[in-house]
């Protein structure tokens, strides 16, 4: 049990005669709790009224300060609903008295002072509604309603807004509240009369609370916040509410819920509806444009309450004016949500914990956040001690030096002591926080020296749809100069503008994209670079601006997380969307990210082709080994469990070999184990093959279905049993069956690439034990390698090169090294999938000697380096006199060649000598001969 109210500081008096008059007026004090009342009595002619009327309570309540104020909560929850009114205004009126003296005498921090009022607030409100929902239950205003109903208040809501929602209520608050109904509750054809009775319940609760008697008031209440409240009721259905905050929600409504939370009536109600509202809330992108909404909310304030001008401390509304605690609490909720939707870690309600938030995640420089921390809490005790004197609803420091005096004494200091406090403390929090939203003019970019760029372009950039809108041609026209700055400065500014041109362009919305680059300059370097070097990756930042949002998280540069992590952040993300069709449209936005990020790595060097090939290979991987169990959940609900160990899903090709490059497609079997069972048990049961197929179906559709996110992956079954005459899902006994007795050649050797990377664990396992196996088997040598020969003629025939820049298709390139690679590994019995591994096979075999096989190895390096830096330039193949000069430079750099000619001799040279050993290899199989 807590003792005795630990007083370490006490007020003077203003009036010593009062203070002095009420020194020993409580009996049993001892002196630090009577120089306590004397200070407060004689400074507060509101708090001297309390304490003349609950002496006799608080002199007991002084030595058990805790105890008293839940004995107040008790006997409130107790009261009969006659005595409702006089009995939760005698609470009030301790609650006040005893959090004041706490706050006052130092005992209590500033977070339980507010907390406490806002716990008897939100038990208020729930007590006052409760009663009246009872009473219109029991005149059958409710239809459908009976007894039990009272405990969830038949689905009324009340939100707490503001201060209340964050447990910040001050001493003199008003309580914001936004009062809803779970319209579900009724009858539809009831509609109209529960809305009419919920209506009155909240009038009648609301004047129970706020009207004044002659025991006062408890709170006066606010209902302003709800949507457009000039014509609508004052509890309004839920629906109704979601539906305006998804069509008409404005960015100050955001903001105002960032603090909300269910206080009272049916709390469960209240929870689902914010989760209803989250996405209006936590945008899913960096929210960079609730900086301008946020600037014009604050002019908007102090235009209206003449707030502006130069500080002067009296008169200064220490809530709305400049440096003042709005100014704070701005700041923190804009930050929360430009990047609240990202990180769930950043939605904290109470300012202070949303500063300390953002401080951790390097949204708000540490000192920073202290400081304004700081301040928070000292305008707050001031706000309180100006609330305290009379009661009044202000948040004013008083005009006359009495006032001030007054003031002065609450918090044991002196006037001037309290002006030059207030004088740094407003300065100070206006310096840090004005910079944010309104910075002052940018440095004039550099002029541009001999650079005329072509105004045909320039002029036709307004029609353009990121322009249309007035807002985004406003911040546009602001970030165009440092735009063609920085184009000035690129090797060749025209062919860089031609670029921005096309992204721009392709822009279908501007507002946030620009709002993001003028609040991150630094991004507009790396645009420059994008569009000036890759039209693939330029296409796709027009399609999908929002990836930037990755760029300003942090870690886009740290190192690479590795598959593992990267499938727990995806599955974690996942496990949090409510319904599948957001988990898929997640997973798009997710895997652009780090597809995007994986890009500009290897654009900018700092990986290079064969780690940028791992790296999409292990998204890839990590993308379907997510994606897998909620399809999986998906299918489970219509057609019930997966019948036996599930499927698993077999990576072929690239993707099984953990190099693909930016534009690869997934080469992908699907393998299943029902042991023996016939069909599924569930809702719409299939039988066990048809259920397989469905299910394959469903999961290449969650990969590849174009969605509002676009699309994962492209998807190719084609590898399966029997090809596309085959079944699109493969039973564990067929797939083993099919490759011992009925494959071809070309099918083992797709199999020494083979990797299992998503499934049941169980059958993943006996899937790599069959594989590890198979392979060790001896082969027909012979017949392996006049397949082979065979192969390689057919692929020549189907797939000429398109060029020497087309390093995938022809003699001596990619698939003809991958070829006798596979080989290699087929007769060696090699179980690593690599290329690298494979040509090793091909030495074991006696294919190749070590010489030979180190030749092929450099040579499919080069093909890949070229073939996936390519494929990050346009999407396709390229021609090295159209990739401008950007993209020759990647081009060069990425290969290690110093000019495009000199990388253009080494390919020929690279494919000749590749397709003559290869070539020497592939005779043995036509002439019978071992070399």
């Amino acid at each position: 049990m807590s003792g005795p109210l630990n007083i370490s500081r006490v007020p003077r008096a203003f009036d010593r005669s009062l203070g002095d008059e009420t020194r020993n007026l409580l009996s049993d004090a001892t002196p630090e709790q009577a120089e306590l009342i004397a200070g407060t009595a004689g400074s507060s002619p509101y708090l001297k009224g309390l304490i003349d009327r609950e002496r006799d309570w608080l002199a007991e309540a002084l030595n058990q300060p805790d105890q008293a104020l839940a004995q107040v909560m008790r006997a409130a929850e107790a009261l009969p609903p006659d005595q409702l009114k006089p009995g939760l205004r005698q609470a009030k009126r301790r609650f006040a008295l005893l959090t004041a003296l706490a706050d006052l005498a130092g005992a209590w921090a500033l977070e339980k002072v507010t907390a406490a009022l806002t716990d008897f607030g939100a038990l208020a409100a729930d007590l006052a509604a409760k009663a009246e929902i009872a009473a219109l239950i029991r005149r059958g205003k409710l239809p459908g309603m009976v007894e039990d109903d009272i405990q969830t208040a038949a689905g009324m809501i009340i939100l707490a807004m503001g201060k209340m929602g964050a447990h910040e209520l001050n001493y003199s608050s008003d309580i914001d509240l936004i009062v809803l109904f779970d319209e579900t509750r009724f009858d539809p054809d009831d509609f109209y009369e529960a809305r009419q009775g919920m209506v009155r319940a909240t009038r009648n609760f609301c004047a129970t609370l706020s009207d004044k008697t002659a025991d006062g008031y408890v709170f006066r209440t606010d209902l302003r916040l709800r949507p457009d409240p000039a014509v609508t009721p004052v509890c309004l259905a839920a629906e109704a509410a979601e539906r305006y905050y998804e069509s008409l929600g404005r960015t100050w409504e955001r903001a105002a819920y960032i603090k909300a939370r269910p206080c009272a009536a049916d709390i469960a109600a209240g929870e689902r509806f914010l989760e209803a509202i989250r996405p209006f809330v936590w945008r899913r992108h960096l929210d960079f444009a609730a900086i301008q909404d946020a600037h014009d909310m604050r002019l908007r304030i102090r235009e209206n309450k003449g707030t502006g001008g130069a500080l002067s401390v009296p008169g200064h509304d220490m809530k709305l004016g400049q440096g003042g605690i709005r100014e704070i609490e701005f700041f923190t909720q804009t930050r929360q949500l430009i990047a609240g939707g990202r990180d769930t870690d950043l939605r904290v309600r109470g300012t202070v914990p949303g500063l300390a938030a953002l401080a951790r995640k390097g949204w708000v420089p540490e000192d920073v956040a202290d400081k304004l921390a700081n301040h928070y809490r000292a305008h707050r005790e001031v706000e309180h001690r100006i609330q305290m004197v009379h009661d009044a609803q202000t948040h004013k420091v008083p005009q006359s030096a009495d006032g001030i005096e007054r003031v002065a004494c609450l918090m044991g200091i002196s006037s001037d002591d309290l002006v030059a406090d207030l004088t740094d403390r407003l300065t100070e929090v206006h310096a840090l926080t004005e910079g944010f939203f309104a910075p002052g003019p940018s440095p004039a970019p550099q002029p541009m020296q001999e650079v005329s760029f072509d105004q045909s372009i320039l002029a036709r950039w307004t029609t353009y749809p990121a322009l249309r809108s007035q807002r985004g041609a406003r911040i546009f026209e602001r970030l165009r100069p440092e735009l063609l700055s920085r184009l000035a400065k690129t090797a060749q500014p025209d062919e860089a503008l031609r670029a921005l041109d096309g992204f721009l362009a392709g822009l279908p919305a501007g507002v946030q994209l620009f709002s993001l680059f003028e609040a991150n300059p630094h991004l507009i370097d790396l645009l420059v670079d994008i569009v000036g070097t890759s039209h693939a990756l330029a296409a796709h930042l027009s399609r999908n601006a929002s990836v930037f949002d990755a760029v300003i998280g942090g870690s886009f540069f740290s190192d690479w997380p590795e598959q593992a992590a990267l499938q727990a952040e995806l599955s974690q993300a996942l496990a949090a969307e409510t319904d599948y069709e957001s988990q898929l449209d997640l997973a798009r936005r997710w895997c652009k990210e780090w597809h995007f990020r994986i890009g500009v790595h290897h654009l900018r060097g700092l990986i290079d082709g064969a780690q940028a090939g791992r790296q999409y290979a292990e998204l890839a991987q990590a993308v379907i080994a997510a994606i897998l169990p909620c399809v999986t959940e998906q299918f489970a609900a219509k057609h019930g469990p997966a019948p036996g160990r599930g499927a698993a899903v077999l990576g072929m090709g690239s993707l099984g070999a953990g190099r693909i490059n930016s534009q690869s497609d997934l080469d992908m079997i699907v393998i299943y184990d029902s042991l023996d069972q016939d069909m599924s048990d569930g809702p719409r049961p299939l039988a066990t093959r048809t259920y397989y197929a469905r299910f394959t179906q469903a999961l290449i559709t969650a990969l590849s279905a174009p969605m509002s996110q676009g699309r994962l992956y492209e998807v190719d079954m084609r590898l399966r049993p029997s090809g596309n005459q085959g079944p699109v899902a493969t039973s564990w006994a067929s797939f083993t069956n099919y490759q011992q007795n009925e494959a071809w050649v070309w099918e083992h050797l797709a199999l020494t690439r083979a990797h299992v990377v998503a499934g049941d664990p169980s059958l993943r396992s006996d899937i790599e034990a069959f594989r590890a196996e198979f392979l060790s088997r001896p082969r027909d040598r012979a017949k392996v390698l006049r397949e082979v020969a065979e192969m390689r003629t057919r692929l020549a025939a189907a797939k000429s090169p398109a060029g020497v820049w087309d390093a995938k298709n022809g003699p001596g390139r990619m698939m003809d090294i991958e070829l006798i690679a596979e080989t290699g590994a087929l007769l060696a019995g090699v179980t690593q999938r690599d290329v690298h591994a494979g040509l090793d096979g091909a030495v074991a075999a006696g294919l190749l000697n070590v010489a030979q096989a180190q030749t092929l190895k450099d040579c499919y390096d080069l093909c890949w380096s070229v073939q996936c830096a390519a494929r990050l330039l346009s999407g396709k193949g390229i021609e090295a006199d159209k990739i401008g000069e950007g993209g020759a430079a990647f081009l060069c750099r990425a290969t290690g060649f110093e000019q495009v000619q000199q990388l253009q001799s080494a390919l020929h040279d690279s494919y000749a000598v590749a397709a003559e050993l290869i070539g020497a290899v592939v005779e043995e199989g036509d002439d019978g001969t071992q070399r």
